[in-house]
């Protein structure tokens, strides 16, 4: 039976080798319309997951901001790595620590995770952020009042882009590292922490992930440019799942796979095998 794991970065994600069987199983269970213990402990987990993480990760921009550049961007980047690798290892074994909405959602097109369990989940990320965005906004009210969210720094277009690519690039990491039964899935942790690490660095101010961008905008009554860190990371890490599972190996031929009507169903259970 597969491990979950996942990682959840600038609000990140990972979900670690659900098999067929496994899937299918939470189906089960979550369309007898119960809400079982084990569920409850998953949203539970969600909730602190995404609590701790975006308090370390914007108690960093905040101080950073409020202390005139003392964490620095490379420190801000390191934050978010850690927050997100230590994340993942406390809590992937509960709830798949995904974290992020976005992430959520990719499996869930992918037939890795349940529908019926992703309101519930997103619900779980957004108020974990907003908590942990309230937090902050308490502990460091200041005269300056920094905003801990996302803003674009240049057009809407270029920010909608960015977010697109550097969320395709964190979850076809992810895909690549928790879905693949070839991969070192006690890795994933690092693998995702590392990959918001550099994505964090080379783009000052990047989101990939909605319920980092939500909390702080619902707390400081800032919703310009929101659309684009919900729709940005969204399609990007749609994108980024679909395109990992295309490319898993599979040894049956093109003809067979396409014949089924479900390419790639037939080529996500072939990759795990």
């Amino acid at each position: 039976m597969a491990n979950q794991i996942s990682s959840g970065a600038n609000g990140v994600s990972v979900t670690i080798k659900d098999d067929d069987l496994e899937f299918q199983n939470s189906e089960s269970s979550s369309g007898s319309g119960c809400v079982t213990l084990p569920f409850i402990q998953k949203i539970i987990a969600e909730t602190l997951g995404t609590y701790f993480l975006i308090f370390a990760g914007c108690a960093a921009v905040v101080v950073n901001a409020d202390k005139d550049k003392v964490v620095t961007l490379p420190g801000i980047s390191i934050v978010w790595g850690l927050v997100v690798m230590v994340m993942v290892y406390s809590v992937g074994h509960i709830s798949g620590a995904h974290f992020n909405p976005a992430v959520t959602i990719a499996f869930a097109t992918c037939k890795r995770f349940p529908w019926k369990q992703v309101p519930a989940y997103i619900a779980a990320q957004v108020v974990g952020s907003t908590l942990a965005s309230g937090t902050l906004r308490l502990l460091f009210s200041g005269p300056h009042n920094h905003f801990a969210g996302t803003l674009p720094t240049g057009t809407d277009l270029q920010s909608l882009v960015i977010e697109f690519i550097i969320t395709f690039y964190l979850m076809f990491v992810i895909s690549g590292v928790a879905t693949d039964n070839r991969a070192i899935g006690e890795l994933a942790g690092l693998a995702v922490g590392a990959t918001v690490l550099l994505n964090v660095l080379a783009v000052s101010g990047a989101s990939m992930n909605p319920a980092r961008s939500l909390g702080p905008a619902i707390v400081w009554s800032k919703y310009r440019g929101l659309w684009i860190y919900i729709l940005g990371p969204t399609s990007g890490a749609i994108a980024g799942a679909w395109v990992y599972n295309i490319i898993r190996f599979t040894d049956k031929p093109l003809r067979e796979l396409t014949k089924s009507g479900s390419f790639l169903k037939s080529s996500t259970r072939n990759g795990s095998k």
